[in-house]
């Protein structure tokens, strides 16, 4: 069996979209992805408001902390997704590499980050059916 893909998300602060995306992507996918998430200038903390319209979905991510983009991260994914942070993530060969713009949930009010929340969800919906058909870069056939 081969081994499971990888998917790493990454945004500015992994305090709002990043750790909504990996969250739902952990929900709907279990143990047969693995998910990472970071940022290239983390958080102190996760956006409280991303916490509470996240455990509206029934997904807690109170404990999750923002962890810094490192290269190593990059080079252990399959699939690398990034929402807003430029051209600071490092590019390799053999990689799937999507730019998902999303508004920033930062400084928004629940209303706002349930629209950003609910658009994630969508995208991460789809991720999961092109993982499932074995479409991440490497032709191989997972989930």
């Amino acid at each position: 069996m081969p081994d499971k893909p990888s998917v790493l998300f990454v945004c500015v602060h992994n305090a709002g979209r990043s750790q909504m995306a990996s969250a739902y992507l952990t929900h709907l996918a279990g143990e047969s992805v693995e998910v990472r998430s970071a940022g290239s200038m983390p958080a102190e903390h996760v956006n409280p408001v991303v916490v509470e319209v996240m455990a509206e979905e029934g997904i807690d991510i109170s404990a999750e902390t923002p962890k810094v983009l490192t290269v190593d991260a990059v080079q252990a994914s399959d699939v690398v997704i990034t929402m807003g942070c430029g051209d600071v993530c490092p590019v390799f060969p053999g990689k799937r590499y999507l730019d998902w713009r999303l508004d920033d949930p930062a400084g928004q009010g629940v209303d706002a980050v349930r629209l950003v929340r609910d658009e994630i969800r969508a995208r991460v919906e789809t991720l999961v059916a092109e993982l499932a058909a074995g479409r991440h870069g490497g032709g191989h056939r997972y989930l």
